[in-house]
């Protein structure tokens, strides 16, 4: 029997029953889902006004470390200079412009420390910026209690210490709540960081502050949403306290409040309590539950419609059917089309034959592949064969990830490196291979040629002295070990300091370049070649006994000596000399082998020239004693003879033309020998620091100058600044510093006008004596350089500790910086750094106008070099004895 009706019912029911049933069930639903509706909002709500709040919170207490790291920048100054002067106060707060970030500051402010009778004061002695701080010259902040709490506090924990709220002197009698602040930091005598309270407040020498109006200063820090939406307040609440300082309304009184949000600011020794109430808003989202229970609602009355119109459901169910189908299909259009445009290479490949299904539109460019039809293979893609097997057997490891830097390429492309990583994927219970590869280079070309930079020397393209060095550590590593023994050629050429002299340093270096193409004709395959420096060379020849290395060192030789070098219509003949030592036996060392190969050459120019020898024992005696006998006696009786003279080169500063007051200049020594001829420094100055006549030069020097002084430019400009030299022996003699200071008093010479210039290898290796040394003539008034800056290993390590006023970038870097990016990095990096601690900076060895406007880009203050002025004999007679 039917149990449906003839009148439409349905299990026996009336329809209208049904659809009844669907509307109020539908109803109910509606009320429940407009209920939970309304109380999402309220949740979602409450969590972003909680976020909000929190991200407000974090605001202050960022801006509070802010400031604090604005004092910590004006200590910097203070730990860089013996005594801050109120002009380099004035512009240290002219570069940091402080208000644009701080519109709350006040003033910035040092306060000297001083005890007279036992009683301690604080006044005031630098201001910036000076208008509208006049109030605080001469202030003693020992009259203000909050702020000198906060001096003590910052002193004994030697951190940033924030004072209480008190009335800013600035502001007195202004309208406006009286709201100020300071944050101090102590500032201590120079030398190693205090290592507790005791010697904190015995070595304080005054207390920095920046001073703000609190109110501003956290109003500023609060975004314009937070103002609007919440009733804030902030209260000091320091060992129980409770000061308000700041309100967003009229109220004084705490918050208190159904949603109340609130957070402990802890800041050096103060506790701030941040207090946030959300606002009621008229016109908040309280009307989308009703429309969420219209919808139901209306949703009901249809659902209703389709229960009483159950025979068009089918069509419906279908309706929908396709809706879902359209949304999938919009789904994955767009996927694919976000795929597309991500740069990095995708593919998709079936894990059974490698073949892909599917590529991204930047691997079918890079590839140059159309249709994934064409049976284009992962593994094809891929250039190394035992990493296409690694792929290959992914297949049998479920899970598996390969990250790899491998060579890709397309038949009948070059191939490119890329990052490349492989997983193992199930698609439709079908397992798959997804590749996803980035492009790299254009990194591993950088890597490669940073490499080569630091092993290669730039000019020759040979290997450098480093790169040498280590090559020979592992040959005697290699010998030890019972290796065949090598030999090793030291080569130096002859009279090349004539060709720098006569056509120009430019033409020395095309000579050394053309010279080391020559080599790869002439040596073996396996020979390690480099240019240890200037027209010095040395080759590392394996596997060769002493017969076949001094044939092969002849056979360099004649090479050379029958190569003619034509430079601007002149001709030159080139010859060199070359020192071979043999590498055989076990207990060798580095240092010994290039010292006994520098003396093989030497042995060879002494004997004429032109020439190979093989060294031998007997070389090492005869040279040490007529070296020490002959250079030691000639540079004593030079200085007996009077044969020093003094040259000077002039420095030009970049930023701003010749000043009036005079030029500034660095003094150079040289010698004449018995005939006249003028001895390069290079000859005699590594013999005195040997023999240790390094002090005696200098005393001359300093003597020399500063009798001269009035009259060492032959042009009669006067002298504004003067360097002059000084080698480590130098400064750690006890009684020079004196002999400099009696020489000063005895010639009238202002200390102000004298610059002495310490190479950083010697003011690092002696620290202390060095600034020892540096203070003592500091103190007087001169002025010092680090000299070479940039060739020892430690140098911005160091630097901070260093009383100097100047720094010169040592010259390798500028000689490089048109084509080294490496050297430009490393120029650039100097001079900001010493711009930071408030150093001047020199560039020396500028040789032309590009690299002199490579430099002032750079913002470096002073250029030295033969583009600016070329060394020429200063006007000196000798002093008297």
């Amino acid at each position: 029997m039917d149990r449906r009706r003839n009148d439409g019912g349905f299990l026996g029911q009336p329809a209208w029953l049904w659809s009844l049933g669907a509307l109020v069930l539908g109803a109910l639903l509606s009320l429940y889902a407009a209920n939970y509706h309304r109380q999402t909002l309220a949740r979602t709500e409450a969590v972003r006004l909680e976020r909000l709040a929190e991200r407000s919170f974090d605001a202050i207490e960022v801006k509070l470390q802010t400031c604090g790291l604005l004092v910590r920048s004006v200590q910097a100054l203070f730990l860089s200079s013996d005594q801050v002067t109120s002009a380099e106060f004035q512009a240290m707060y002219a570069n940091l412009r402080p208000r644009e970030q701080f519109p709350s500051l006040q003033a910035l402010a040092y306060a000297p420390r001083t005890v007279v009778d036992g009683v301690e004061s604080y006044r005031t002695s630098l201001v910036a910026p000076e208008a509208g701080n006049h109030a605080l010259q001469d202030l003693d902040i020992a009259s203000q209690p909050a702020n000198l709490a906060a001096a003590h506090f910052s002193r004994d924990a030697d951190r940033p210490e924030m004072s209480a709220a008190f009335q800013l002197v600035q502001r007195s009698g202004m309208p406006g709540p009286n709201d100020g602040i300071t944050i101090r930091l102590p500032v201590f005598s120079p030398g190693a960081q205090p290592r507790d309270v005791a010697e904190r407040r015995q070595r304080e020498m005054g207390s920095l502050a920046a001073s703000f109006r609190v109110s501003s200063l956290i109003e500023d820090a609060l975004p314009a949403e937070t103002r609007d939406r919440f009733s804030l307040r902030v209260i000091d609440v320091t060992d129980g306290g409770s000061k308000q300082l700041y309100s967003n309304d009229d109220h004084e009184q705490p918050l208190a409040g159904k949603g109340l949000l609130s957070r402990d600011l802890v800041y050096g020794s103060r506790t701030w309590r941040m207090q946030a109430l959300p606002r009621e808003i008229e016109g908040d989202a309280t009307w989308l539950p009703a429309i969420t229970l219209g919808i139901g609602l209306l949703a009901s009355v249809l659902l209703a419609t389709l229960a009483w119109s159950i025979a068009g459901t089918r069509a419906r169910a279908l309706s929908l059917a396709r809706d879902l189908a359209r949304q999938y299909r919009q789904s994955e259009e767009r996927f694919r089309a976000l795929n597309d445009l991500l740069p990095a290479l995708v593919l998709l490949a079936r894990t059974s034959d490698g073949q892909l299904v599917y590529a991204n539109q930047a691997c079918k460019d890079r590839f140059s592949i159309g249709d994934p039809a064409r049976q284009t293979s992962l593994l094809d893609l891929v250039e190394d064969a035992e990493l296409k097997t690694r792929i290959a057997a992914m297949d049998e490891s479920p899970g598996a990830i390969l990250n790899e830097s491998a060579r890709l390429h397309a038949p009948g492309q070059e191939p490119f490196w890329a990052t490349l990583s492989v997983s193992r994927i199930l698609l439709d219970d079908q397992p798959h291979l997804l590749a996803v590869a980035n492009d790299i280079t254009e990194l591993r070309v950088l890597s490669e040629e940073l490499s080569y930079q630091a092993t290669h020397d730039s000019l020759t393209h040979l290997y450098n002295r480093r790169e040498f060095e280590r090559r020979l550590s592992a040959a005697i590593v290699a010998l030890d070990a019972g290796g065949p023994p090598g030999a090793l050629l030291y080569m130096d050429l002859d009279q090349f300091k004539l060709i720098n002299d006569t056509s120009g340093h430019h033409a020395g270096d095309q000579l050394l370049a053309h010279l080391a193409t020559l080599f790869a004709g002439i040596l073996p395959a396996e020979a390690v070649v480099a240019r240890l420096g200037g027209d010095e060379f040395a080759m590392l020849v394996p596997d060769m006994d002493e017969i076949r290395a001094v044939a092969l060192a002849e056979r360099v030789r004649l090479e050379i000596d029958g190569y003619v070098f034509g430079w601007e219509q002149r001709n030159y003949t080139v010859s060199a000399s070359i020192g071979v030592v043999m590498l055989r036996g076990a207990g060798l060392s580095q240092r010994a082998l290039l010292a006994h190969a520098d003396t093989a050459c030497y042995m060879a120019k002494e004997r004429g020239r032109n020439r190979v020898h093989l060294f031998s024992e007997d070389d090492l005696e005869t040279t040490q004693r007529r070296s020490e006998m002959e250079w030691a006696g000639r540079i004593r009786q030079a200085l007996v003879d009077g044969r020093f003279v003094l040259h000077f080169q002039e420095l030009a500063p970049l930023w701003y033309g010749e000043q009036e007051e005079g030029v500034h200049m660095e003094l150079l020594i040289r010698l004449r020998d018995e005939n006249g001829g003028m001895v390069p420094p290079g000859a005699f100055i590594p013999a005195a620091e040997r023999f240790g006549l390094m002090p005696q030069l200098d005393r001359w020097v300093v003597d020399t100058a500063l009798a001269n002084f009035n009259r060492l430019h032959p042009s009669g400009k006067p002298v504004k600044l003067c360097a002059i030299n000084l080698s480590g022996p130098t400064f750690e003699d006890d009684s020079f510093a004196d002999f400099v200071l009696q020489r000063l008093e005895d010639y009238g010479v202002s200390p102000q006008r004298i610059c002495f210039e310490i190479t950083e290898t010697a003011a690092v290796s002696s620290m202390t004596r060095a600034v020892e040394f540096m203070q003592r003539l500091r103190s007087a008034g001169c002025k010092f350089s680090l000299d070479d800056f940039g060739s020892g290993m430690a140098s911005f390590g160091y630097l901070k500790n260093l009383p100097v006023d100047f720094i010169k970038i040592d010259g390798s870097f500028i000689r490089n910086i048109e084509t080294d990016p490496v050297s430009y990095s490393i120029v650039r990096a100097v001079t900001d750094i010493g711009h930071q601690l408030g150093l001047q900076v020199v560039a020396e060895w500028v040789a032309d106008e590009r690299a002199r406007d490579l430099l002032r880009g750079l913002s470096v203050d002073y250029a030295q070099g033969f583009a600016i002025h070329k060394p020429e004999a200063a006007l000196c007679f000798r002093p008297p004895t």
